[in-house]
Order: structure tokens, then C-alpha cells, then sequence
């Protein structure tokens, strides 16, 4: 048995990492578990890293009231971390009178959740702010306080702030069943031995009522909802702003968004499945994403995409999030069915579970160094010239670009590897300095960045992997030169 935390946290993606770091705020022993070889592996890496307003959801229900909060939260987390965030503004387009009904209704939506800044603006006002927008638009629903931000850097910087405030993070950690006392939840058993605690906190995502059940807990199902996505060369086809389409029953639709980092992406569309493992791209979803994007931005281009992916939405049975802590299984919070607008509500999320857990009756004493300040390392290509020479005196290894797309320096994979929260697979790097994104797919960088993983790791090049044990790049030593 392990000596014992206050908290264990299940589950490593934007919700779990944020609930750690709101956790390290306080003198407790928190303990942070992710089943993957990297945070930001299931459902948080796949999205369109938009930053909801707040007028989708239903007024009262969880959903609704965490976006508001969480979205007026992202200016000062962002800043605190250093990720990139830009409130931009997001447009839901009407194309039909139809659409225009909508629009109202998502406006009074808004207004009775609490979100700011929202007006309706005319089809020529939408066509002044998006040229590329199709020309039949009638109109549009413009809320300031909409944004986008890159859901790979906010998961890892809230986790790496949290472990440099105390937080111990165990990758490749797959939580198997729980510890029972007198009744009460008191730990987990994982697949590297058992962990006692006061608490634990399941945020396990897609997996999150498989562990409900293991608590006994048999009244919350999770379907996965696959969404698919294209991804355009940052140089082509480039939109202003997010484009909505008027919402669906079951999404917020197919939409066109430009990302922090300059691409266009398009996606996802909603299908239900069984498997929680399949983000398998297939040709009736993508056709169906790249018609729906269409109708908002006829000029999208087949030719100018560079990639395609699929993610899993965690789509809980009530069709709002599950926060609570359980009577039936004490010990135990459920943070569950946490779909969009989970990436916006995160930090929301999180203070709520504070919450919970003072009712709980767990003591959160804060600490006197806690610091809740991150530094993102140096990003070769956004730094002046002046700036990369004297990068380049203080470590050579900046010097040596690796992914020419995207001028990806050996120094910051090495950074990577080495950080708070360490990248140790390819797509862990990916994730953090964009390497292999640009139009050539990683076709130049792979081989360097296998071996730089390898010096660095002190293993075998046959030991590298995409994304953790069984996803290994090459099968045998390559030849010398």
C-alpha cells in the first residue's frame, strides 16, 4: 500500500489536469493518474479548441452556468500558464429564415445564462467580417466573448503547474478497481499497485462510468460520440473567425474556425458509437464534414488539407455533466459526461469540485508558495532574429532546426523531453512543439526526432513510440550512415 494521499485524480485530460492544479493551491497530497503515456490523450486532444460563450446550453443546467463561469475565467488562467488564448468573437450564421428563428432563441438562451455582448448582426455585416462566408447568409449571432485556444498547451501547462506546485503525476497508470473500508472508498488498485486516499476524484472521460460501476454506481452511461475533422495548410484557405452553423439537437454543428496557431480547421460531425477506442477516420463522416463546412465557406479547398483525425466525445446519459459526490460510494467524486463545452468550463469545473469536497468535509488549508504562475519554454520560430541568436549562444542545440515546416529546434524537443511533465513519446512532442504538422506530416522530422528521443531517453530506438508501449516507429536498429 502506498503511504497515502488527501486526493487521488483520475483521468489526466483538460478536467483532471485542471482539478489538480486548483487541488496544489492547498497543503494536500495529490496524486494525478492517466492511463496513457501523456496527459491530453483522450478527448481533450481531439476538439476544436473553442472557448464557448455560453448560449448554447440550457439554461440551468450545469453546463450552461460552468461555461459562463469558466469562459470569463481563461483571461487570467491563460495568462498565468502563458498559453495562447484569443477572444476573437464566434458567429453562429443563418442561411435561411429558418435559421434566423434560431438565432433569436439562441440569443434569449444566452441572455438567461448569463453570457455578455451578444447581438444579432445582418448577413452584410457577417460578409464585411468573414469575405469568405457564403454569400447567401441572413444573418448572424456574434458573441464577444467566444475564443479559441490550443487544447494540447492548456491541458500540459495545467498540469505541469501542478506538479511544480506538488502534484505527483503517474503516466501509464490504469486505475483496475477501488479500495474498500468500512463502506468507504479509500484508494484505488491500478495496474502499478495501489494507492490509498481520502478522496479520489473519477474524471476518467470516456471511461468514466466503466469506473461508476466498479464503485457499484450503475445509473450513468457514457456513449461515444465521434466527431471527425479536417485540418488546411495555414497558407491556404484561411478564415477570420468561428463560423457556427445553427445547432442541432445533438451538436453544436460542423464548423469552420481558424486555430492559434494559423491553420483552418473544419469538423466534427456526431455519430454515436460503441467503441470507445475507434477514432478512425471514415469517408461518409469526412464527406459529410467537408459538405457541411461548405455550406458555411464554399472556397474550402480538398487540396489545401494536410491532415484529417477523429476524437470521442464523452456524451453522458443525462445530457448534462455529472458532478457530485457520491452517497452510495463515499470517497468518491464522479466528474462525468464532460463534453463540450468542457474545454471552456474546465477551470469552472474545477472550483466546483473545491467545493464539493470542502462539503465533503476535507480541510483545504492553502499554501503560502503556491505559485500559480507557468512559463511556457521559447518557441523558435516566434522569436525575433535578435532573439534566436542569443537562444542559439546559450544552447547550439537551438541552432539545429529538426522540423522544417514548422522550424522546430532540437533545443525545444529536448526541453520537451525533459519538462515538469515530460514528453516521451512522438506524439507527446507533437502535442508540444507542433513538430510534424505542417503540409510534409512529420515525413522529414521523424527519423531525427526518433533518435534525439532515444540519446535522450537512454533507450533503443526500437523503444520509441508514437503514443506509449505498443505503437513502437521502427522495428530494428537502423544502419549507421
Amino acid at each position: 500500500m502506498d503511504s497515502g494521499y488527501d486526493v487521488v485524480v483520475v483521468g489526466g485530460g483538460v478536467v483532471g489536469c485542471f482539478i489538480a492544479r486548483a487541488l496544489s493551491r492547498y497543503k494536500l497530497g495529490v496524486l494525478l493518474l492517466e492511463r496513457e503515456s501523456d496527459v491530453c490523450s483522450g478527448s481533450s486532444k481531439a476538439n476544436t479548441g473553442i472557448v464557448h460563450a455560453g448560449y448554447d446550453a440550457e439554461p440551468g443546467t450545469l453546463k450552461a452556468s460552468l461555461n459562463v463561469a469558466g469562459n470569463r475565467m481563461y483571461d487570467q488562467i491563460c495568462a498565468d500558464v502563458d498559453v495562447p488564448f484569443q477572444r476573437c468573437g464566434t458567429y453562429v450564421v443563418a442561411l435561411t429564415d429558418d435559421d434566423l428563428r434560431i438565432l433569436d432563441e439562441l440569443c434569449r438562451r444566452g441572455i438567461q445564462n448569463g453570457v455578455l455582448d451578444m447581438r444579432i448582426i445582418s448577413g452584410e455585416e457577417m460578409r464585411r467580417v468573414e469575405p469568405l462566408v457564403n454569400p447567401q447568409t441572413r444573418g448572424a449571432l456574434y458573441a464577444a466573448g467566444g475564443g479559441i485556444v490550443d487544447p494540447f498547451l492548456l491541458t500540459i501547462a495545467a498540469a505541469e503547474n501542478a506538479v511544480t506546485n506538488g502534484v505527483h503525476l503517474r503516466l501509464e497508470t490504469e486505475v483496475t478497481d477501488f479500495v474498500r473500508q468500512n463502506g468507504k472508498i479509500t484508494g484505488v488498485r491500478t495496474n502499478h499497485g495501489q494507492f490509498s486516499s481520502r478522496f479520489v476524484i473519477n474524471a476518467a472521460g470516456l471511461r468514466a462510468d466503466e469506473l461508476m460501476a466498479k464503485a457499484g454506481l450503475h445509473n450513468f452511461r457514457i456513449t461515444p460520440r465521434k466527431g471527425e475533422y479536417y485540418v488546411f495548410d495555414r497558407e491556404k484557405s484561411q478564415v477570420r473567425t468561428v463560423l457556427f452553423p445553427c445547432p442541432t439537437p445533438v451538436s453544436k454543428g460542423i464548423m469552420v474556425t481558424p486555430t492559434t496557431h494559423g491553420n483552418t480547421l473544419i469538423g466534427p460531425n456526431a455519430v454515436n458509437i460503441d467503441d470507445k477506442d475507434d477514432v478512425s477516420v471514415t469517408p461518409s463522416g469526412l464527406e459529410e464534414v467537408f459538405a457541411g463546412a461548405q455550406r458555411l465557406v464554399p472556397a474550402l479547398d480538398r487540396r489545401d488539407v494536410i491532415s484529417v483525425f477523429a476524437g470521442l466525445r464523452a456524451s453522458g446519459s443525462t445530457g448534462d455533466f455529472l458532478i457530485e459526490a457520491s452517497r452510495e460510494a463515499p470517497g468518491l467524486l464522479n466528474v462525468a459526461g464532460i463534453e463540450s463545452p468542457g474545454l471552456a468550463s474546465a477551470a469552472a469545473i474545477a472550483e466546483l469540485v473545491l467545493d464539493l469536497l470542502r462539503k465533503c468535509g476535507l480541510e483545504l488549508w492553502e499554501r503560502s508558495d503556491y505559485n500559480p504562475i507557468r512559463h511556457s519554454p521559447p518557441r523558435f520560430n516566434e522569436l525575433s532574429r535578435q532573439e534566436q541568436e542569443a537562444l542559439i549562444e546559450s544552447d547550439a542545440r537551438y541552432g539545429r532546426v529538426v522540423c522544417r515546416c514548422e522550424t522546430v529546434t532540437e533545443g525545444e524537443i529536448v526541453a520537451a523531453i525533459h519538462a515538469p511533465v515530460p514528453a516521451r513519446t512522438y506524439d507527446a512532442l507533437k502535442r508540444r512543439t507542433r513538430l510534424g504538422t505542417g503540409r510534409c506530416q512529420g515525413g522529414f522530422d521523424t527519423p531525427r526526432v526518433i533518435a534525439i528521443l532515444a540519446r535522450e531517453l537512454g533507450v533503443s530506438p526500437t523503444a520509441v513510440t508514437k503514443k506509449g508501449p505498443g505503437s513502437e516507429l521502427v522495428v530494428r536498429e537502423p544502419k549507421d550512415a
